[in-house]
């Protein structure tokens, strides 16, 4: 890391989010996008074979679950470099709970509204790594996040009746987006971020591809309940101290 822990730890409490630039190789990431389409491609091959439209079920552009299925993100998620990160911001004792691949292309265009992640799972505070598998933009749907903004919880009552997730948003127009940080970064970039702060993305008018992968942490030791979801959890550095 070019900063050290002090600075990220404040940073992260001013913001609710850091932003670190080439956080892993482009040959790395390049690899982790090839392993995301793999998965992405079985599971509509699966859901084929169910009798389901896969162009239905993967709809908001979205898979949950990769390290469940894959060696690559298994040991992705436990990676010194991120892990470093949140250690330094956080927590000392690390627990990975989920990931997911959210993937725009010509199919997938929409933004993602303005929203806080606790609303989908509440318990302990959680914290997220948005990781840029493509060099993100304006035009492909980069990430957008309003700092501060991880201080409370926001009223959460827009319309989420589109079919394209997200069951928990902020009316449009309600967030002052002169105010939001705009998080363009070359592919390995990496922004980490507190489940109350708001964010969101540009849509994807690029006709290009635009990857991410973004798993999910929290404290070895929180006071949560069963997620379901959270079928490949480990911790990824120190332990866990509770019963």
């Amino acid at each position: 890391m070019d900063r050290n822990a002090e600075e990220l730890r404040a940073q992260f409490d001013r913001d609710g989010y850091v932003i670190v630039p080439n956080l892993f190789r482009r040959d790395e990431v390049a690899a982790f996008k090839d392993e995301a389409r793999r998965i992405v491609d079985a599971v509509r091959v699966e859901v084929r074979e169910a009798g389901r439209d896969p162009k239905e079920a993967l709809n908001t552009g979205v898979y949950v679950g990769l390290a469940a299925r894959s060696d690559v993100f298994r040991h992705a998620v436990a990676d010194d470099r991120l892990v470093d990160v949140l250690a330094a911001t956080l927590w000392p004792n690390v627990e990975f709970l989920s990931d997911k691949a959210v993937f725009k292309d010509a199919d997938t265009v929409f933004d993602s509204p303005w929203h806080q992640d606790w609303m989908y799972w509440r318990g302990d505070n959680k914290a997220s790594v948005w990781v840029a598998l493509d060099d993100v933009t304006r035009e492909n749907g980069c990430l957008m996040v309003l700092p501060g903004s991880h201080r409370a919880e926001a009223v959460h009552d827009g319309n989420a009746a589109d079919g394209f997730g997200f069951g928990h948003r902020l009316q449009r127009g309600s967030v002052d987006e002169s105010r939001a940080v705009t998080a363009e970064l070359e592919a390995g970039g990496a922004v980490f971020f507190h489940d109350l702060t708001l964010h969101a993305s540009y849509p994807n008018t690029s006709q290009a591809d635009r990857w991410t992968w973004i798993p999910t942490y929290r404290d070895a030791n929180a006071d949560d309940p069963e997620y379901p979801w959270a079928v490949a959890r480990s911790v990824v550095r120190g332990r866990r101290t509770s019963a």
